[in-house]
């Protein structure tokens, strides 16, 4: 056995997750036809293949724990200069993503690992690109919105061609859906 290359996301479901995917290849981002639409929860990680059930029945344990929530995208963010990416935003849904990835990534458990920047949940729509097709993106999708009751998480694993696949899906302990944020007539919901 070897070491495979795994990551923990939230999907973005239909017909969100397609068009933003489409979209993120007609910017010119040529690594968007195999990675599914998602929010991480924890990045590209090498472990040992053998590791992979102890890796399951970790996460399975977060999901139990878990409760499904709103999700709800709004707007463009970047983290440019520091990093070249363009993102949705996560404006519903964040502090429930950081307590995720916070429990995935457990000192305890089998996939501890620090991070490169602190964790901002975001679904990225722009990575790696010219500066020209940055700014296109970041102004296209600057009215983008989104929402959805996120029900779990799933495990993927990333192929010898670049492309991920999912391994398996974690739903949360409990099936009650908080209802989703609304905003008075006429008024429009702040990003955060």
């Amino acid at each position: 056995m070897g070491t495979v290359t795994i990551g923990v996301s939230i999907a973005v479901p239909e017909p969100h997750g397609t068009l933003l995917q489409q979209r993120r290849v007609g910017f010119g981002d040529a690594a968007a036809h195999g990675i599914p639409t998602h929010v991480t929860l924890l990045p590209p990680t090498e472990i040992d293949e053998a590791d992979l059930p102890s890796v399951e029945a970790h996460l399975a344990r977060v999901a139990a724990a878990g409760r499904p929530f709103p999700m709800r995208l709004s707007g463009t963010g970047t983290f440019r200069p520091l990093s070249p990416v363009v993102f949705v935003q996560v404006v519903e849904g964040a502090e429930a993503c950081a307590w995720l990835q916070r429990q995935v990534r457990e000192a305890s458990g089998p996939v501890a690992r620090e991070l490169q920047f602190p964790y901002h949940p975001h679904v990225t729509v722009a990575h790696g690109i010219d500066e020209a097709a940055m700014d296109r993106a970041y102004e296209e999708l600057a009215d983008y919105r989104a929402e959805w009751p996120c029900t779990g998480f799933g495990l993927h694993e990333q192929g010898a061609d670049g492309v991920w696949r999912k391994l398996r899906d974690f739903p949360f302990g409990s099936t009650v859906v908080p209802p989703q944020a609304t905003a008075p007539e006429g008024s429009s919901l702040p990003a955060r």
